[in-house]
């Protein structure tokens, strides 16, 4: 067990669905003609809503967007969602659950869905890495911090950038 678990700390998948998909081939037909190699580039956004007592939907969206030089070949954007029971976790816990356990749960159903989609289109087999979600939410944890600390000294410009994820295509 670790810190902020007790021994009725439950972590149950209730439903696994895909919420919104999208695929948009904006250049087609004549992107088939471009020659060179695609410039894939991936970002996440992670979604939670509370459905009722230690019930919450977690929508984990990944957006991919290929490009061949100045066009974009395809642009695909799948929501993969779940519902999940969380409980018996201190709040600090169960807040790093939604954000580690759930996305990683939800992230081969959205990668299938993405490669399926691809491949359809008429374009080469995309192979997404994995993502490590718990080196992900603990860099997130540590910026806030930061910028916590930042707009306590009066300092920081309030901005933040969507980290990008290299992908092997």
């Amino acid at each position: 067990m670790t810190p902020g678990e007790n021994a009725s700390a439950q972590f149950q998948i209730q439903k696994l669905y895909t919420k919104d998909v999208s695929f948009e081939l904006p250049n087609a037909p004549q992107i088939f003609q471009e020659a060179g190699q695609a410039d894939v580039k991936m970002s996440l956004a992670q979604r939670v809503e509370e459905l009722g007592e230690n019930i919450n939907e977690v929508v984990l969206t990944i957006t991919v967007t290929a490009t061949v030089g100045e066009k974009t070949a395809y642009l695909v954007e799948v929501a993969q969602a779940g519902i999940f029971l969380i409980s018996g976790f201190n709040e600090q816990a169960a807040h790093a659950v939604m954000n580690t356990m759930c996305p990683t749960t939800l992230f081969p159903y959205a990668r299938q869905v993405i490669a399926s989609l691809v491949a359809e289109g008429g374009f080469p087999p995309l192979v997404l890495q994995p993502v490590n979600f718990d080196a992900l939410y603990a860099q997130r944890l540590q910026q806030m911090a930061e910028e916590q600390k930042q707009g306590a000294n009066g300092e920081g410009n309030g901005t933040s950038v969507a980290p990008e994820f290299p992908t092997n295509d």
